[in-house]
C-alpha cells in the first residue's frame, strides 16, 4: 500500500494562475513584442552574415546590446515554453493547451529566424578581435566559437528563414502527434481476473510485477495497443527523419552523426572510444541476464522478464518516506544539497501521479532560473524513488546555472546528465547501506537494469537509428521494416539472451521523435556520472570544491575540457572501461548473490 497522502501534483500558479489568465498573455504579447522589435534593430544594425571580419565601435556597441537583449528574451520564452509544455504532457485532451503551444511555436519562428542571422553575424566576425575588446564576449566566448562553427554549416539566410517557418508544420508537428497518441494510448489487461482498461504507461510498469503471468499478459496487451498505431506513428517517424536528413545534407555534414556530435560538445573519438568499451562490456551485461534468468528459474529471459523484480523486497515507499529519505540522503552530500531538495519539496515542483492524457516516463524542465519542474509517473517501487533522485540532479544542475544567462548555459545532452546519475547513484549507494541480502539483491537488480538499458538497450536504439537514416535516404520505410531493423538491432546487443524481442520500441521511444540520436548521450552521461562518482568517493571535500562550479560551467566548455577538471581523458577507451568496470563489480555481486 502506498501512503495514505496523494501523490503530489505541481504548483503552477506561482508561475501565472493559468494558461488563460491575464498575467500569462501580457508575458506572451510582451515576448512577441520584444521579438518585433529586435527584428527591427537586426535590420537597422544589419545583423546577418558579414562580408568582413573587421571589429569597428559601432558593431562592438550592437554586438553587446543586440546579446543582452536576446538573453533577456530567450530567458522569458524559456518560461512560456516550459510553462505550456507542462500543461500539454499531463493533459492531452486539454485543447486550450496544445492551442497555446501551436500558437507559441508559431510565433517563435521569427525568433528562430534571428537566432539563425545572429549566429551568421558573430560567426563570420573576427573572434578574437571581439574577445580583446568586449567583456561581453569574453563571457560569451565559448558560444562565440561555436557560432563560427555553425555559421560554416548554414544555408543561405532565405533558406534557413524557409527552414524555421516549415518546423511547425512539419517536424514539430509529427513529433506532437508522437506525444499526444502515446498520451491517450490504453490497453486492456487481465489483472486478478477482471479485464481492466489502463493508460500505456501503466501496462508498461506492469513489466516490473512478480507474477510473471501479469507480465506476459501486459507485454502482449501492450504490443496489441502499439501495434493500433504504427500507421500514424511510422508516418510520424519517417516524416522526422525525412526532415532531419534532408537539412543534415544541405547543411553539408558528412552524416546524420556529425552535427550531433557538435550539439553535444564531443568529438567522434571519444564516441567511438564510448562504444567500443560498450561493446566490450556486452558479455558482462548478458552474465547478468545469465544470472537473472538462472534465479527466475528460465532457460533465457523473454523481454517482458528484463525488469522482472528480484529479492523478497516487499516494501512500498510512500510519497512521504521517499520524501524524507531523498532530504537525508541528499544532505550526506551536502547540506546545500539537502536544502535544494526541501526546497522542491516544500514548493511543489514535482507531478507525481500516473493517469491518463499523461505522457509515460519522467522529465525535468527548468522554467525559471534555479526554478524546475518534475514531471513523473511515481508507483511506489523504489525504481521510482530513484527516478525522482534522478530528476531532482537535473533541477539541481538547473540550480548551479541559475546566475548563467541562456547563451551560456546550453548544456548539451552529454554533461545535462552528469548531475541526474550523480544523485542518481547517492540514492542508491544509501539503500544499500541499509538492506538485506534480499535487498541487495532487489536493488542491484534495479540498478543493472537501468544500466542494462543505458548501456545495452541505449546501443541498440543508436543502431537502429542509424539503419533508419541509411534507408531513409531512398524512401519511406514500412512498418514491417522499422520492425525487422528494431530486432535485428536488439539481436546484435542482447545477443541471443530475449526472446521473444520487443519490435515496437520504435513506436514507444519519442526520443526518436525528438533530436536526432537523442540516445548515446545517455550512456556517455551515465558512465561519466559514474566515474565522477567514483572520484568523489576518493576525496570527498576536494570533489565538492569543484563540482557545483563545473555544473555551472556545462555550457562554457567542451565536454573534453571540462572533463580535465577532474583528471579524466574521455577520448580514452580506458577512461570509459574504469566506468565500466563499477558495473562490472556490481554483476559479479549480483551473480554471487543469485546463486543464493
Amino acid at each position: 500500500m502506498q501512503s495514505e497522502a496523494p501523490l503530489p501534483h505541481w504548483e503552477m500558479s506561482t508561475i501565472f494562475p493559468s494558461l488563460e489568465s491575464p498575467e500569462y498573455q501580457a508575458a506572451f504579447e510582451a515576448a512577441l513584442g520584444e521579438i518585433d522589435a529586435l527584428a527591427a534593430d537586426f535590420d537597422a544594425h544589419q545583423i546577418r552574415r558579414r562580408e568582413t571580419a573587421s571589429v569597428d565601435p559601432p558593431l562592438l556597441h550592437a554586438y553587446e546590446e543586440i546579446t543582452r537583449r536576446l538573453n533577456g528574451l530567450l530567458q522569458r520564452m524559456r518560461t512560456l515554453g516550459s510553462y505550456v509544455n507542462c500543461h500539454v504532457t499531463t493533459d492531452a485532451a486539454n485543447e486550450t493547451a496544445q492551442s497555446r503551444m501551436s500558437l507559441l511555436e508559431n510565433r517563435s519562428v521569427l525568433l528562430d529566424q534571428l537566432l539563425t542571422r545572429y549566429t551568421a553575424w558573430v560567426g563570420t566576425t573576427d573572434i578574437e578581435a571581439l574577445l580583446e575588446r568586449s567583456e561581453v564576449a569574453r563571457a560569451h566566448a565559448y558560444p562565440l566559437r561555436r557560432a563560427q562553427e555553425q555559421a560554416r554549416h548554414q544555408l543561405s539566410e532565405a533558406e534557413e528563414a524557409l527552414v524555421a517557418e516549415l518546423r511547425p508544420a512539419s517536424v514539430n508537428g509529427w513529433v506532437r502527434l508522437h506525444g499526444n497518441m502515446t498520451a491517450l494510448l490504453t490497453a486492456s489487461v487481465s489483472l486478478e481476473g477482471e479485464e481492466k482498461t489502463l493508460p500505456i504507461s501503466a501496462v508498461r510498469a506492469l513489466a516490473h510485477h512478480r507474477d510473471r503471468t501479469v507480465r506476459k499478459a501486459a507485454f502482449e496487451a501492450e504490443l496489441n495497443a502499439w501495434e493500433t498505431v504504427t500507421v500514424p506513428l511510422a508516418a510520424a517517424l519517417n516524416g522526422v527523419k525525412g526532415f532531419q536528413r534532408t537539412l543534415r545534407v544541405k547543411r553539408g555534414y558528412a552524416d546524420d552523426v556529425e552535427p550531433t556530435l557538435f550539439n553535444n560538445g564531443m568529438d567522434r573519438e571519444t564516441l567511438d572510444a564510448m562504444h567500443a568499451a560498450c561493446v566490450e562490456s556486452f558479455p558482462d551485461f548478458r552474465r547478468y541476464m545469465d544470472a537473472k534468468a538462472r534465479a527466475l528459474g528460465l532457460d533465457r529471459l523473454a523481454w517482458y522478464d528484463i525488469n522482472a523484480p528480484m529479492g523478497e523486497v516487499k516494501k512500498v515507499w510512500g510519497w512521504d518516506e521517499a520524501e524524507g529519505f531523498i532530504r537525508e540522503n541528499f544532505g550526506r552530500y551536502s547540506g546545500r544539497m539537502a536544502e535544494f531538495a526541501d526546497r522542491s519539496f516544500r514548493e511543489r515542483w514535482i507531478d507525481a501521479p500516473p493517469h491518463v492524457g499523461k505522457e509515460g516516463g519522467a522529465y525535468c524542465s527548468g522554467i525559471r532560473p534555479g526554478e524546475s519542474r518534475i514531471m513523473m509517473n511515481y508507483d511506489g517501487s523504489f525504481t521510482s524513488v530513484s527516478t525522482l533522485a534522478h530528476e531532482l540532479g537535473h533541477a539541481y544542475h538547473n540550480l548551479n546555472l541559475k546566475d548563467r544567462a541562456p547563451m551560456q548555459s546550453r548544456t548539451p545532452s552529454t554533461l545535462a546528465e552528469t548531475a541526474s546519475i550523480f544523485c542518481e547513484t547517492l540514492a542508491f549507494d544509501a539503500a544499500m547501506i541499509r538492506a538485506d541480502r534480499q535487498e541487495r539483491l532487489a536493488l542491484l537488480d534495479t540498478t543493472l537494469d537501468r544500466n542494462l538499458q543505458v548501456v545495452v538497450d541505449i546501443h541498440s536504439r543508436f543502431l537502429f537509428e542509424k539503419g533508419v537514416f541509411e534507408k531513409r535516404a531512398e524512401r519511406d520505410l514500412t512498418i514491417t521494416e522499422f520492425n525487422e531493423l528494431m530486432r535485428s538491432a536488439q539481436r546484435e546487443t542482447y545477443g541471443n539472451r530475449l526472446d521473444p524481442l520487443h519490435p515496437y520500441m520504435w513506436a514507444v521511444k519519442g526520443h526518436y521523435y525528438g533530436p536526432t540520436f537523442y540516445n548515446y548521450p545517455y550512456t556517455f552521461g551515465l558512465l561519466f556520472g559514474l566515474g565522477l562518482y567514483a572520484r568523489y568517493q576518493e576525496d570527498p571535500d576536494s570533489f565538492r570544491g569543484q563540482y557545483d562550479e563545473f555544473l555551472s560551467s556545462t555550457g562554457l566548455a567542451d565536454a573534453a575540457t571540462l572533463a580535465g577538471r577532474f583528471g579524466v581523458d574521455i577520448r580514452s577507451v580506458a577512461f570509459w572501461r574504469s566506468s565500466l568496470d563499477v558495473i562490472r563489480r556490481d554483476i559479479n555481486d549480483f551473480e554471487e548473490l543469485a546463486r543464493g
